[in-house]
C-alpha cells in the first residue's frame, strides 16, 4: 500500500529509548546531541521578529523564485562574505532539506544516484531515498586535518552518478573544502557532466582563517555548480524556515537549471510570505546574532581542548569549524556500548560515531551549542568514564 521510497526503519533506535526512560524517570540528561540553537539559552534582541509583521507580509505574491526583495538580501549576504552572486540566481526555499529535494529532482531520475561524503550528515540517505535516488558514499580521510579523497570519490563515479554533494565545513567533520580540492572538482564534474552539490549552512562558523580554504561555490566555475544556505545557521533562527540555492557554473548549464528550477519552486511555493519580507532585516542583523553563537561554540571547544589534556585516552579531531567536535575514544567498548554506558552510569548523552557512517569505531560526536554548565558537566562525565 505505501511506496518504497518510505521503506525505511521505523524501530526507535535504543539510544533514543533509553534516553527517553531517564528523562521519564525524572533524571537530568546531559544532552550533548542538542543541535537546536533556539534550545540553547543563547540571546535573542527582543525586537527581532517584529520584521515579521510588516504589512507586506498580509500580501500573496506566488513569485516561485522568492520576492525580489528577499533575494536581494541573500545576493547581499553573500557579499558580506567575499562572494558576488547576483540575485536572478537565487532560489528561496523552506529549508535545506527542501533545496536537497529541489536539486535532486532537477539533476536525478528514479534510480540514479548523488555522492556524499562520509562521515557525514545522517538525513543524506533519507532525503535522497524520498525521490527515489541513491546516495552512495565517497571518503573523508583523516591524517591530522581531514581532507577529500579524491580518487576514491573519482572511483565512485558511475553512469548513474549525477550529482556530487560536499558539505562545506563538513558536518560532523568541521572540514573546508580546500582550493586545490574544488579544483580538481570542478574538472571532475565538469568532465563528467556532473553537478556540485555545496552544503554550506555552517559557512560562518571557521575557527580561524586558512588561504588554502575554498569558502563557497555560488561563483561560477568549469561545472554546474550549487550553493546551499539558509537563516537556520547563519542566524540561529531555524523556526523561521528560510533556505535557499545559489546557482553557478556555466552560462548554459546555469540558465537550464534555472529554467527546471523555476517550475519545480512553481509546484510548490513552499516559502512564507512574512520571511521573505522580514529577510533583508534579519540578515542586516546576521553579525549581531551569530556573536553570541560563535562566542558559545568558542567556549565549549576551548573547554574541551583543554579537559582532555595529556595523557587523556580521548582525542580531539582537529577541526576548521561547524557546531560540533568529534572525540576518537578507546575501541575497548563497541560505540554502541559506550553511549549506552554513559548514558546510564552519568546521565550524558552524545552520538555515536556511526550514526555519522564513521567507516570505523570509536568515536564520539559532540554538539558544541549546550549551555557551558551543561557541556562542562557532561565533557567530565565522559573524561571520567574513560580513565575509570
Amino acid at each position: 500500500m505505501f511506496s518504497a521510497r518510505t521503506r525505511f526503519p521505523l524501530a526507535v533506535n535504543r539510544l533514543a529509548r533509553a534516553a527517553d526512560a531517564k528523562r521519564r524517570g525524572g533524571a537530568a540528561v546531559l544532552d550533548l546531541t542538542e543541535s537546536n540553537p533556539t534550545r540553547g539559552g543563547l540571546p535573542y534582541p527582543p525586537d527581532l521578529l517584529a520584521p515579521l509583521g510588516q504589512p507586506a507580509g498580509l500580501v500573496y505574491e506566488p513569485t516561485p523564485f522568492g520576492l525580489a526583495s528577499a533575494r536581494a538580501a541573500v545576493a547581499t549576504d553573500y557579499a558580506r562574505r567575499g562572494h558576488i552572486v547576483t540575485d536572478d540566481r537565487v532560489v528561496l526555499t523552506a529549508s535545506s532539506s527542501e533545496a536537497y529535494g529541489y536539486l535532486f529532482k532537477l539533476l536525478a531520475d528514479p534510480g540514479d544516484a548523488v555522492l556524499v561524503p562520509r562521515p557525514g550528515y545522517p538525513l543524506f540517505d533519507y532525503l535522497a531515498a524520498l525521490e527515489s535516488v541513491e546516495a552512495r558514499p565517497y571518503p573523508l580521510a583523516y591524517d591530522g586535518e581531514w581532507h577529500i579523497d579524491l580518487a576514491a570519490l573519482a572511483a565512485a563515479v558511475t553512469p548513474r552518478t549525477r550529482a556530487v554533494v560536499l558539505v562545506n565545513p563538513g558536518n560532523p567533520t568541521g572540514s573546508f573544502v580546500k582550493r586545490q580540492e574544488a579544483e580538481t572538482l570542478h574538472a571532475l564534474c565538469a568532465g563528467r557532466g556532473l553537478a556540485l552539490v555545496s552544503d554550506e549552512v555552517f559557512a560562518d562558523y571557521a575557527w580561524a582563517d586558512d588561504p588554502r580554504r575554498f569558502s563557497s561555490f555560488a561563483e561560477d566555475g568549469a561545472a554546474l555548480a550549487f550553493s546551499l544556505g539558509g537563516l537556520s545557521k547563519s542566524c540561529g533562527l531555524p523556526q523561521l524556515k528560510l533556505g535557499w540555492i545559489a546557482v553557478s557554473g556555466p552560462e548554459a548549464l546555469r540558465r537550464d537549471a534555472l529554467q527546471r528550477l523555476e517550475l519545480v519552486a512553481d509546484t510548490y511555493l513552499s516559502v512564507a510570505t512574512p520571511v521573505q519580507v522580514a529577510a533583508p532585516a534579519l540578515l542586516g542583523r546576521c553579525d549581531l546574532l551569530q556573536a553570541p553563537l560563535r562566542e558559545r561554540l568558542r567556549t565549549n571547544r576551548e573547554h574541551l581542548a583543554a579537559s582532555l589534556g595529556r595523557g587523556s585516552p580521548a582525542t580531539l579531531l582537529a577541526s576548521e569549524g561547524g557546531w560540533y567536535a568529534v572525540l576518537q575514544v578507546p575501541a575497548t567498548l563497541t560505540e554502541e556500548e559506550r553511549v549506552l554506558r554513559l548514558l546510564e552510569e552519568r546521565n550524558v548523552l552524545v552520538h555515536p560515531g556511526y550514526f555519522f557512517d564513521f567507516p570505523n569505531e570509536a568515536y564520539l560526536v559532540l554538539s558544541l551549542l549546550p549551555r557551558p554548565a551543561v557541556f562542562e558537566a557532561a565533557v567530565a562525565g565522559i573524561i571520567d568514564s574513560l580513565v575509570l
